[in-house]
């Protein structure tokens, strides 16, 4: 028989029973749509993921003060005292020379007052570097220079969060806002990050001088001289990280003179720790989600092949009229294979056409993020064909080995 010719045979087998042909392709149907439908959602959480871990920096540590024992034992939490200061901010800088950038900050909350506007935020006394770890750029006005860094000048940069709620679409290069009691001018605007990695409005910000908010903004709060309260640090080569994170908890532990299997009284926390983890996590979800929808889809193909079982039962006469005049076991092994491979084919076509629909309705009312590519319809497309071709052999193999005369005897 030519191809042609066990193609049509195939079509005109599947139309006589047209209903059972359509209920058997479901099976394939749902789980084609539901891999097209889980592979994307997975994929667009992962992809959600890192934008979002990606603003964290894979190659940066964050130092920070560490809990520690005061009188009788009781535990301090990191916030109740202050040992991080300048000058190990400038001990890293000179010491560790595969540290890129460095910087000290302190930080704290405020109310932001222009004219009758008014605006609650947070604001950050940094040093020069801060701008490079954290990857902020500036859309208007210009950076603090080093006379307004060592000269606690009443400048500040507003977030462009901030800048929104006290002047709208006004001009606010060369305003002046007032920080608590404090009048500040502003000589520029961050440009907008959007949501951070942790749910939070990044451009709700306001940043100043160290030296700035250590005098006129921390007031009561009694910092010792010199005291920062957080540290942060980025690395050219994230290779480098660990043997960094090494050489900084080493430093550290010199200059606070804490004794050898003493409690170190600071923490460093690696981001690329946390970004590894999250997206480990996603990945096993993403593996999850897509060995679900490839159960459905074996059972689909289990579907398919009992129906072709079903078939090769009902057509012994048919297919021992077909050998006596002349078909071979090959023949008909194509032909129960060709209906298989049909059914496994419309079947996926159909939940291809469901999947990319129900994918990109979830991305549209859905709260969750979907990716939708051509690798995850190929990889749809590929396991239909595998589905027809795996479970239509055997019910083909057992329709080609029957014998002739035994199958023109049945009824």
């Amino acid at each position: 028989m030519k191809f042609s010719d066990v193609i049509r045979t195939a079509v005109h087998a599947l139309r006589g029973n047209w209903m059972r042909s359509v209920l058997t392709s479901l099976g394939v149907i749902i789980g084609i749509a539901a891999v097209i439908v889980m592979v994307s959602v997975g994929q667009g959480t992962q992809s959600e993921i890192d934008k979002m871990v990606s603003g964290l920096g894979s190659q940066r540590l964050d130092i920070s003060p560490g809990s520690r024992r005061g009188p009788g034992g009781v535990r301090q939490s990191a916030s109740s005292f202050y040992t991080l200061t300048e000058g190990d901010v400038e001990a890293i800088r000179s010491d560790i020379p595969e540290v890129q950038y460095v910087s000290g900050s302190l930080n704290g909350s405020t109310q932001v007052v222009y004219a009758e506007n008014n605006w609650s935020s947070r604001w950050q006394g940094v040093q020069p570097d801060y701008f490079d770890i954290n990857a902020w750029t500036l859309v208007e006005g210009e950076a603090f220079d080093a006379q307004d860094y060592g000269g606690a000048a009443k400048e500040v940069i507003l977030g462009e969060t901030v800048r929104r709620e006290l002047f709208g679409d006004e001009p606010a290069i060369g305003q002046t806002v007032r920080l608590g009691r404090v009048p500040f001018v502003v000589v520029g605007v961050l440009a907008p990050k959007g949501q951070g990695g942790w749910g939070q409005d990044q451009d709700d910000v306001v940043m100043v001088p160290m030296q700035t908010a250590r005098r006129r903004l921390l007031g009561s709060m009694g910092l010792p001289p010199g005291a920062v309260m957080q540290i942060a640090l980025t690395v050219a080569d994230a290779d480098d990280l660990g043997y960094v994170q090494g050489e900084v908890e080493s430093l550290l532990r010199q200059r606070h003179r804490i004794a050898p299997g003493g409690e170190d009284d600071f923490s460093v926390r690696n981001i690329s720790e946390i970004v590894a983890t999250r997206t480990a996590t996603t990945r096993l979800m993403s593996l999850l989600l897509g060995a679900v929808a490839t159960i459905s889809l074996i059972v689909g193909g289990i579907g398919i092949m009992n129906i072709m079982l079903v078939s090769v039962t009902e057509r012994i006469r048919e297919i021992g009229l077909r050998m006596a005049v002349g078909a071979g076991p090959s023949d008909v092994r194509r032909q129960f294979l060709a209906e298989a491979m049909l059914l496994s084919l419309v079947g996926g076509a159909l939940g291809i056409v469901i999947g990319v629909a129900g994918a990109l309705l979830v991305g549209r009312f859905g709260d969750l993020p979907v990716v939708l590519n051509g690798q995850v319809v190929g990889l749809a497309a590929g396991f239909s064909v595998a589905t027809g071709l795996f479970f239509g052999y055997y019910p083909a193999r057992k329709a080609s080995m029957l014998d002739p005369i035994e199958a023109l005897r049945s009824q």
